[in-house]
């Protein structure tokens, strides 16, 4: 076996004592008419790289024939039985590799694998490299970005760390990293980010690279409704990881409303039910944000001491 030369699996059975420098693993869902040539121009990147590597394909239950292109090209294929979603197929494909370096890309051609070395020379600064869609020539549809816009703000803010791309599908993990933070992994979209904000919250170093994003070749997979799941998965991650940035700012909402509410009612010379509600509310609120803080904190600290 060569170096640049993507390894298959009866390679790696035959050849135990290669060393694999990363490997590069690909979900795939309806994309017969993209995967082959998406394949072959990575094969072509990687194979300037000088290293050793392997490419997997998970075929996320196609039924358009997208395995049998991908049979065709230099990769190991993985077929799941049914659609199971987008981070269910990052998740096996990454649990399946021969590597501990994982680079995850998309199938339909959005990506510049062009970028993979940079990103790989990246990773050895950061525990997290990411191909933030920020370059010259970005094709994200106009309908999308007032939303992309609000979660990545609201992510930034909750995390404590300006985040130029929330849920960029280009980037370089580490297996450990998702084995350590698999069981809040989801198996939708929402991986990308859930990760993301794993790391920051974890105190993890992420580095972003601006790269180009190509106009999409077939139909897009997420809908309008995906966003409200992604603001539910912002708020439940750092709830998770840092529970008083969203409970102090909430019961102080709460708290204002009351205290305003108690003055008015003190002009009146006539104390209202729903003034001490607001202020109780907001104590405990606060209460339970406290007791939250301190079970992450306990987490975070035995998983430190584990690593």
């Amino acid at each position: 076996m060569t170096k640049a030369q993507c390894v298959t699996e009866p390679e790696l059975e035959s050849s135990s004592e290669t060393r694999l420098d990363f490997t590069v693993v690909i979900p795939a869902y309806n994309e017969v008419d993209q995967i082959g040539p998406e394949l072959r121009r990575i094969n072509d990147v990687l194979k300037g790289t000088g290293k050793n590597y392997e490419i997997i394909v998970v075929d996320d239950g196609s039924h358009d024939g997208t395995h049998e292109v991908a049979e065709k090209e230099k990769c190991r294929l993985i077929r799941q039985a049914r659609n199971m979603g987008y981070g269910a197929s990052l998740k096996r494909g990454i649990r399946e590799a021969k590597s501990e370096l994982i680079v995850i890309t998309d199938a339909d051609g959005t990506y510049p694998p062009e970028e993979i070395p940079r990103l790989l020379e990246a990773a050895k600064d950061n525990d997290m490299v990411v191909g933030a869609r920020t370059g010259e020539s970005v094709h994200i549809p106009l309908i999308r970005r007032p939303a992309k816009w609000f979660l990545r703000v609201l992510a930034s803010y909750l995390a404590e760390f300006p985040i130029p791309d929330l849920n960029s599908g280009l980037r370089v993990i580490r297996r450990e990293q998702v084995r350590r933070f698999a069981h809040i992994l989801p198996s939708g979209f929402s991986f990308t980010t859930t990760i993301t904000l794993a790391h920051l919250c974890n105190e993890m170093t992420i580095g972003y690279l601006p790269i180009n994003y190509a106009k999409r070749v077939g139909a897009s997979k997420i809908k309008a409704s995906h966003a409200y799941h992604f603001l539910l998965l912002i708020l439940r991650v750092i709830v998770l990881f840092n529970p008083l940035k969203v409970f102090i700012p909430v019961g102080a909402v709460v708290f204002v409303l009351g205290f305003g509410k108690l003055i008015y009612d003190i002009t009146l010379m006539n104390l209202s039910e729903s003034a001490v509600m607001c202020l109780l509310t907001a104590l405990v609120i606060w209460c339970v944000g406290l007791l939250a803080d301190q079970n992450s904190r306990f987490g975070v600290d035995r998983q430190a001491w584990k690593n």
